[in-house]
């Protein structure tokens, strides 16, 4: 007891020693200042992901079309959503997802990774961006498209700063990025689509990895029988082949699946007449080669490739494809496993009734489109590789990609 009392100071001193020390520390002080900052950014982003003032109608924020109900898509049926000053411009992509953004590459030429086999070598192709055409590569930069979109939330730059100096976010965007943050137009624009990039790198809204399959991929849940089934059909290469570009299984170091490669792939989606730029026979949607991304205009190899999606809460969509074409997700399986089995099925015919196949791509671009299974050995009269228990099978499994399903993270509390 007697040195007990004696060690008490000694143990006092040590202790204000650290603490002093961890106050003096200018980098623990700088993390602490920019943990501060970026959760005032991310607050900031949320907000004004939900505000229709950043839009020149008033009317539309960035939830009208990825709606947080729908885990970041869109709420409604609509092919292709509506936008502009008056909310009657038609766009001519169907929005994409906003979840699991993080795990997509900048974009590259020739992606040299695998995650499955851990093979550097291989070379993957075009892969990677935030769009369809994977023009940008970070959230600001993804954030900056509708918001300037005449078919989108139509504003400009000016406006955009306008509504934000007015709104009650400002203060917050000053404290995170400094008291200048909103002076010049330029740097206002900036401050927003920082904070929505930041807003949508919130792991646990937007890459919570809480469904139904994670769930069973830690052993905390078992999947059906059909559930089971569809997984099987998903990955045999004889049958679906789906995983070869929605990769199902987890990295060699445990990172839980993405179900893409994020590759950039011409599938030769039938051409949507909803669409009204379609009216025009002259005009295509060439993905990877304009009409949105201009950078490789004129370079045939990319025309008509897409970004892969990821499947992940691919159930919460009422549309599918890059323009919206299909509305059913056992009707898209059957066109992967018939596309070239019964074209005419899919594909418009011209004035004298004969198919036109891969309507929506110039015949100068037919040799970009992908033929590895299912599509290879298909030719009208073949069999298809699905029947429709199997598809109906597959479609049970996708919706065991739903996150929702658990409350946390299951890899975290494994770690």
């Amino acid at each position: 007891m007697f040195r007990f009392r004696y060690l008490l100071p000694v143990l006092f001193c040590v202790v204000s020693a650290v603490l002093l020390a961890a106050e003096l520390d200018p980098a623990s002080h700088w993390y602490a200042t920019a943990r501060e900052r970026t959760a005032l950014l991310r607050d900031a982003g949320k907000a004004i992901f939900s505000d229709s003032s950043f839009s020149a109608s008033g009317r539309q924020s960035c939830a009208s079309c990825h709606d947080p109900a729908r885990r970041y898509n869109p709420a409604n049926t609509l092919d292709v959503q509506m936008g502009g000053l008056t909310l009657r411009s038609q766009g001519f992509r169907a929005p994409p997802t906003l979840t699991y953004l993080n795990r997509i590459p900048p974009y590259d030429n020739h992606h040299h990774d695998s995650e499955e086999e851990a093979d550097n070598s291989i070379d993957n192709g075009p892969t990677g961006g935030l769009t369809w055409d994977g023009r940008v590569d970070t959230g600001a930069q993804q954030a900056a498209i509708p918001l300037t979109s005449a078919f989108e939330m139509g504003n400009t730059v000016a406006g955009v700063a306008n509504a934000v100096r007015k709104s009650p976010h400002a203060a917050k965007l000053r404290a995170a990025l400094g008291d200048d943050a909103l002076a010049t137009d330029s740097k206002a624009f900036a401050a927003v689509t920082r904070a929505l990039g930041a807003f949508e790198e919130d792991y646990a809204e937007f890459s919570p990895y809480t469904s139904k399959y994670d769930a069973w991929l830690t052993g905390h849940a078992q999947l059906s029988a059909q559930e089971q089934r569809g997984l099987e059909l998903f990955d045999d290469e004889a049958k679906g082949n789906c995983a070869q570009c929605h990769l199902s299984k987890r990295a060699l170091d445990g990172t839980p699946p993405a179900f893409s490669d994020y590759g950039l792939i011409a599938l030769a989606v039938p051409r949507n007449p909803a669409i009204a730029r379609n009216r025009d026979p002259n005009f295509h949607d060439l993905g990877a080669c304009g009409p949105e991304r201009k950078d490789k205009a004129g370079q045939d190899e990319y025309c008509g490739l897409f970004r892969t999606p990821t499947l992940r809460n691919i159930t919460q969509r009422q549309t599918f494809f890059h323009n919206g074409k299909f509305h059913d997700l056992a009707e898209v399986i059957e066109f992967y496993v018939t596309r070239d089995i019964t074209p005419e099925r899919w594909y418009s015919r011209d004035a004298r009734g004969k198919v036109i196949p891969y309507d929506d791509l110039p015949a100068r671009y037919h040799g970009n489109i992908n033929r590895d299974p299912p599509f290879d050995g298909q030719r009208p009269g073949a069999k298809p590789r699905l029947d429709k228990d199997e598809i109906a099978a597959i479609v049970a499994f996708l919706h065991t990609l739903d996150d929702g399903y658990l409350k946390d993270n299951p890899y975290r509390s494994k770690r």
